[in-house]
């Protein structure tokens, strides 16, 4: 079945490809809006071997995995906090549903404003946009514990944080670790937003330059790689995921379908 799934993906790839490469030449889009792939593919060798391309690809996940873990960190100890402690759950309900619809992007004159083109403002808008990831989905798996076995453990004398170790923490995992595979690529969004709009150092600021000279296979060639980077990325957070969470049950049938 995995080997039918690789072969039809190929086969749509492909096929993908190769209409990017007939309609330009077709004469159906002018190939000064859409270059044939072939010419793409030259922009991204060029690309490749300039060493600019590279800083610049560190730069962006620099950005990513900073304000990825800082999110990580603060939306998984807030979510156990908020689930443990009597009543916080209740006052803190009204806050979090109002700064959550929040858009991220709305707080771009606010990091700038604060921070300028710096990393820092790019850690402002990834952390506010997957912190509530990472929250949320904990909340909810703190949510899930069941009570009797939660009774159980006071029953047998565990102490808080042995419940939250032996009972909370592997009921609330595989929503942990939705949260966070959610977050990775919404994180990696506001990192390539925030260099685009922002001229923070990135790939996002060569896509912003290579659009204002024009350079339209080189500005293809870029998104070409952003994509191919939350590819990476989302195919990274499932490893981690699947390793995680090797016990789960849902992930146990995965592997033994």
């Amino acid at each position: 079945m995995r080997g039918a799934d690789a072969l039809l993906g190929t086969a749509g790839l492909t096929g993908f490809l190769a209409l990017w490469e007939a309609v330009p030449r077709l004469g159906l889009v002018e190939d000064d809006y859409l270059p044939p792939v072939s010419r793409v593919a030259g922009a991204l060798a060029g690309e490749v071997a300039d060493a600019a391309f590279w800083t610049a690809l560190g730069d962006t996940l620099t950005g990513w995995a900073l304000g990825l873990l800082i999110a990580a960190t603060a939306g998984i100890v807030t979510g156990v906090v908020i689930a443990v402690v009597p009543y916080l759950r209740e006052a803190t309900s009204s806050t979090i549903e109002f700064l959550r619809p929040i858009p991220s992007v709305a707080l771009i004159p606010l990091a700038v404003l604060l921070y300028g083109s710096e990393l820092r403002s790019v850690l402002v808008l990834v952390v506010y946009a997957s912190f509530w990831q990472v929250l949320i989905q904990t909340l909810y798996g703190v949510r899930d514990v069941d009570p009797v076995a939660e009774e159980t453990a006071r029953s047998y004398g565990l102490g808080p944080w042995a419940r939250i170790r032996h009972v909370l923490w592997p009921t609330a995992l595989p929503y942990v670790m939705t949260g966070l595979r959610l977050a990775a690529a919404v994180a990696l969004v506001l990192a390539v937003t925030a260099e685009l709009v922002i001229g923070a150092p990135g790939l996002g600021q060569r896509i912003a330059v290579a659009q204002t000279s024009q350079a339209v296979p080189e500005l293809y060639a870029l998104v070409v790689v952003t994509g191919l980077l939350g590819m990476l990325v989302n195919a990274c957070a499932r490893a981690v995921e699947r390793r995680a969470l090797a016990w789960h049950q849902s992930v146990r049938g995965e592997v033994a379908v």
